[in-house]
């Protein structure tokens, strides 16, 4: 368990954990209409240059917590191409947390960034 591999998947997986409900409350807080689960999945794709892109079925527990909470509303629609979707929009309270959480994100940011400072430069 020591191979550096390992644990840069460990420590990304760690990572991408506290920041993908944070991202997809940013990618619906910009979006015009509601949107179902393999356009988020691409508009994250596209935006976050990879970074949070993975695999797309992970995304759905997400969003339920999400709607869960109140932070995001969905319904169902009947698809021409396949199974019915689902599509998710941000509720007022969701914007109220995302504004929240935007404001945690980057006083930690810019607490680990103070910490760095200077290594590898």
């Amino acid at each position: 368990m020591n191979d550096p591999d390992i644990q840069l998947k460990k420590f990304q997986k760690e990572l991408s954990a506290g920041t993908v409900s944070l991202a997809l409350l940013a990618v619906l807080s910009k979006a015009e209409e509601p949107m179902y689960g393999y356009l988020i999945a691409k508009q994250l794709e596209r935006v976050g240059e990879g970074v949070l892109s993975g695999k797309q079925s992970a995304l759905y527990p997400v969003l339920r917590n999400l709607e869960g909470a109140g932070l995001l509303d969905s319904f169902v629609e009947p698809s021409m191409s396949g199974p019915p979707r689902r599509y998710y929009r941000i509720t007022e309270a969701g914007r109220l947390t995302l504004r929240e959480w935007i404001g945690a994100w980057r006083a930690t940011r810019d607490s680990v960034d103070s910490v760095l400072l200077g290594i590898l430069e």
